[in-house]
């Protein structure tokens, strides 16, 4: 033993340990989640024939709400995980809600979530089992998702 073998073997248990706890780092080093933000992990099934699928991300949260029509707005960003080009979300600047100005007679409330509008396609997602999607948002949001599916059937177009 040599004055290198203790940090050495400590390194190499802490990163066995991190990586036992953790199935995220075993793929690649995603990055923490931010102060005020939450990191959260889609893990998809393998299913045959991947590319008849996509993911839908909805990303919002549960209010109390009126009649009116109800959403967030927010700058969400695809990026590329460094050395890696693996692909990451986030959400960042979020404002609202903001809602329609329609009288609720009734005065009456529901629980409902709430989305947030993420641009026109940014939200959908090809699917793909061996990699997880990761997504960032800030701590008082929620992220589901939704899988599309199309049939393996194509239809033919028409000459005219």
């Amino acid at each position: 033993m040599n004055k290198y073998t203790f940090p050495l073997l400590a390194m190499l248990l802490t990163t066995s340990y991190a990586m036992a706890n953790d199935n995220l780092s075993k793929i690649a080093p995603y990055p923490s989640a931010a102060k005020g933000m939450l990191r959260y992990v889609i893990q998809l099934d393998k299913k045959p024939n991947e590319n008849n699928f996509m993911v839908e991300l909805v990303i919002g949260k549960s209010m109390l709400v009126d009649c009116n029509q109800h959403w967030f707005g927010g700058d969400f960003e695809k990026k590329e995980l460094k050395g890696w080009g693996y692909d990451l979300y986030e959400l960042k600047k979020v404002s609202g809600p903001a809602a329609t100005l329609m009288a609720c007679p009734d005065k009456k409330q529901s629980k409902k979530f709430v989305t947030t509008h993420l641009g026109e396609g940014n939200n959908i997602v090809r699917y793909n089992s061996k990699l997880p999607i990761v997504v960032y948002v800030p701590n008082d949001m929620a992220v589901k998702y939704r899988v599309w599916s199309a049939p393996e059937e194509l239809n033919s177009a028409k000459i005219k």
